[in-house]
């Protein structure tokens, strides 16, 4: 867990980041709340199999653009470079922006997982954390610390340390699980598939039949009760407008009135139907699109079908 403070021996490991196939990345930011938030520390992790923080080296770069500048020159803009974080979209805000290159994101690896893969009330590094690596007793207070005083307290040292460690564990596990939930379509088991499904349509119809007629029993209960909220759920209401108009009238107000009205408009089935040979006399654009749908083979279609 080197603490690193001089431009020196920040610029030295930073050199050998360059030569890096992966690093694992958080960033500790000064007056995050503020319209000028500094960075304060960027974490950088290069081996994922560090469980011991050895390998985690803390870069204080507080009032020193220079060396912010060259870890963003030499590290995320390099495209050999993976950089993985949590969240980059507010990481990257401080380290290049658009122009990073190479970057995952363990929020979005984690969004792109099915939920019954991968179970979770949100998507918090403390959440999957703890859910998928079993990292037990993550404490974020030190997130709310102030991360623009010097010197950092040992409890902020510690804490800038771990994250990196639970980074790199999430990361390799949602890598297993992307697998598992995107294996060789042309190798998958269609006997075993099938049946699953079969499986669970069964179950999924049964379950969504009795969520929703839950559901409805307790909005008109507690209507029925001026209740407005639960300790589990909370009933509002709101109001929805629609506003139609005949398309001549249309025509006529935008004609009158100068206003423009040329963009696309979807033709229905049955406006198509009605314009007839008439279609013929419009200037279209066609978009076709191929959808797939699985429907079940009944035993009397089987049967009629022999």
């Amino acid at each position: 867990m080197p603490y690193l403070t001089s431009a020196r021996e920040i610029r030295a490991i930073v050199a050998e980041y360059t030569h890096a196939k992966t690093l694992w990345i958080d960033t500790e930011v000064a007056d995050y709340k503020s319209r000028n938030p500094k960075l304060s520390l960027i974490q950088v992790l290069d081996d994922a199999h560090d469980m011991s923080g050895d390998r985690v080296y803390l870069l204080d770069v507080l009032e020193q653009d220079d060396i912010i500048a060259e870890f963003i020159e030499e590290i995320m803009l390099n495209p050999t470079i993976e950089k993985v974080f949590h969240n980059a979209s507010y990481d990257l805000k401080l380290l290049g922006n658009k122009k990073a290159k190479n970057i995952t994101c363990t929020l979005e690896m984690a969004k792109k997982i099915p939920y019954y893969l991968l179970p979770l009330p949100n998507y918090q590094l403390q959440t999957i954390a703890t859910a998928l690596c079993s990292f037990n007793n993550i404490d974020k207070q030190e997130q709310q610390s102030d991360w623009g005083k010097r010197p950092l307290t040992e409890e902020q040292i510690e804490y800038a340390y771990l994250d990196c460690i639970y980074l790199a564990q999430i990361h390799s596990n949602l890598l297993k699980l992307q697998a598992q939930a995107n294996p060789e379509p042309a190798t998958e088991d269609l006997t075993i598939l099938s049946a699953r499904y079969s499986q669970i349509e069964q179950q999924y119809k049964l379950l969504n039949s009795e969520f929703e007629h839950l559901q409805e029993r307790i909005k008109k209960a507690m209507q029925a009760q001026n209740i407005s909220e639960t300790a589990d759920y909370k009933l509002s209401s709101y109001e929805r407008t629609t506003i139609k108009t005949t398309f001549t009238e249309l025509a006529t107000l935008a004609q009158n009135q100068g206003l423009d009205l040329d963009f696309p408009i979807t033709l229905t089935q049955k406006l198509q139907k009605d314009l007839g040979q008439n279609l013929e006399q419009l200037s279209v654009d066609i978009d076709k699109t191929t959808a797939w749908r699985l429907t079940a083979k009944t035993q009397d279609t089987e049967t009629e079908n022999e």
